[in-house]
């Protein structure tokens, strides 16, 4: 089991011990954190971005690391998110093998990784951690709390626990909670895993690896994460050249099957697969109606404890960003949000967007999200 850190990485070390939401703590644990820009003097020019489940802290280029980040498009002088005017910081999730504390993280009593005595880990964790090192950066209030997809889950679970924290709030394919669909594909994806021999019940090693899989879990992931009309637009029924097909019955004969195989291979040994499992369960657990008192309704069939819930962020202004092609996180999840804070007293607007990219629109359809977010931020005063 192996951490995957990129170079320029700062940590803030957590209160020790941690509790962490279902039981356990966590001792000598860390955040992973990069920054951008500078922070004002009043410390009121901050902006938080919260990642989905495999990004590291890397959201763009800076003078720790000149390599690309993962948002590079959107981060940086002159970008949407105008390193310029705004201090920028990106956190890495609590759970990640990418910095911040996780069950690939060597255990303080043993010196070997968690593995499946990492604590169970809830969105709820994350969120806490994040508000310390936005505490201990000096920020006395968040310009913009920015969440994508799972980190969308995160922010609105740290404006619940620390109500004005932020001025304003852009949700980008995000949700309060977790539906059906999304479970049950997250729930083959763990099963994948867990099938694997090598997983071995979390106990692995560079030498023994669950390559098979992980290599299926990210392909269920793939395809969800896209649309059915890009399927169909960039490979259509393109079959393999006859040199570049797979000889084994029942191998890989069409172009899209090769693209899942390419992106799978790219993707296990570089994310650990106890961390995907834990991180994986943490977004199904995931309900900000849990919170709200029981006359709102019953949580497992509505959404009215999720919208009630959504009413005390005291935020000022909100974006809440989708994408009509979304299967994993759909529109109305986007809506919702937008109307809970709405019903909260929040200048909320709802921004459904026409992109064919799916759920990972927000990671490659910079047309559409650029002008979104930076026409939102430049009418910050």
């Amino acid at each position: 089991m192996t951490e995957f850190i990129p170079p320029g990485t700062r940590y803030f070390d957590l209160p020790s011990p941690f509790p962490m939401k279902r039981g356990g703590e966590l001792r000598g644990a860390r955040v992973a954190y990069e920054t951008w820009g500078t922070l004002s003097p009043g410390g009121d020019n901050a902006i938080l971005i919260l990642t989905g489940l495999s990004p590291d802290a890397h959201a763009a280029s800076n003078a720790g690391n000149p390599e690309p980040g993962w948002w590079e498009a959107m981060v940086g002088p002159g970008k949407p998110i105008d390193t310029g005017r705004w201090f920028v910081v990106c956190v890495n999730a609590l759970g990640s093998c990418k910095g911040s504390t996780g069950p690939a993280s060597p255990h303080p009593a043993t010196g070997q990784p968690y593995a499946l005595d990492f604590p169970a880990l809830s969105i709820e964790d994350g969120a806490r951690a994040a508000a310390h090192v936005v505490d201990a950066l000096g920020i006395r209030r968040l310009a913009c709390l920015v969440g994508n997809s799972m980190g969308g889950m995160t922010a609105l679970a740290l404006l619940w626990q620390r109500p004005g924290i932020a001025r304003t709030h852009i949700n980008i394919s995000g949700a309060a909670r977790a539906l059906p669909f999304s479970i049950a594909i997250r729930s083959l994806q763990r099963e994948a895993i867990r099938l694997d021999p090598e997983w071995n019940g979390g106990r692995y090693d560079d030498a023994h690896y669950p390559e098979s899989g992980m290599r299926m879990a990210r392909k269920l992931g793939v395809i969800t994460y896209r649309s059915a009309l890009e399927w169909d637009g960039r490979f259509g029924r393109v079959r393999l050249d006859s040199d570049r097909a797979d000889d084994e019955p029942f191998g890989l004969e069409f172009e899209v099957e090769s693209y899942l195989e390419a992106h799978a291979r790219r993707f296990v040994r570089h994310f650990d697969p106890n961390s995907y499992m834990f991180m994986s369960r943490s977004m199904d657990w995931f309900d900000l109606g849990d919170y709200c008192s029981p006359h709102c309704g019953d949580h497992a069939t509505d959404v009215h404890g999720a919208l009630a819930a959504l009413g005390r962020s005291g935020l000022e202004k909100a974006l809440a960003i989708g994408v009509h092609t979304d299967i994993l996180f759909p529109l109305q999840q986007q809506e919702e949000i937008a109307e809970g804070l709405r019903a909260g007293g929040c200048d909320a607007t709802f921004l459904p967007l026409p992109s064919p990219q799916g759920h990972d629109a927000f990671l490659v359809d910079f047309e559409r999200f650029g002008p979104a977010v930076r026409g939102f931020l430049d009418g910050l005063g």
